[in-house]
């Protein structure tokens, strides 16, 4: 491949209760698997947006980002829509890094009751 491009990485985990610390434990549970699979550093990541399902309101999922020391990436929380039969207390991220590897090599990280949203992904 080529030279460096922004590139998304998906990822969501799901937390059993709505508390501020079940959403940053979980969080940070989620970004840490997603830097670790795809050996991202910080500088890498050009924006994250996370979004929580609307049954998640105790704390901003961007909290377990800056206590990994994100300090600089810009971060954005917001609410995902709500479709009825959808995954409850779910929190999903989407990562822009800039990267060399391919699509194919991207490691889209799915965990807990979340695999259920890309069983295609899960685990590959």
């Amino acid at each position: 491949m080529g030279g460096t491009v922004l590139r998304g990485i998906r990822g969501a985990i799901t937390v059993k209760q709505n508390s501020a610390g079940e959403i940053v434990a979980a969080t940070r549970e989620l970004l840490q698997a997603i830097i670790s699979e795809n050996g991202i550093e910080p500088e890498d990541m050009a924006s994250v947006f996370f979004t929580v399902t609307p049954d998640l309101d105790a704390e901003f999922p961007a909290t377990a980002a800056r206590e990994l020391g994100l300090k600089y990436v810009p971060l954005l929380c917001t609410t995902e829509i709500n479709v009825p039969g959808s995954l409850d207390r779910c929190i999903r991220v989407l990562v822009h890094v800039n990267t060399r590897k391919s699509q194919k090599e991207i490691r889209h990280v799915y965990l807990k009751e979340a695999v259920r949203l890309r069983e295609d992904l899960a685990g590959r």
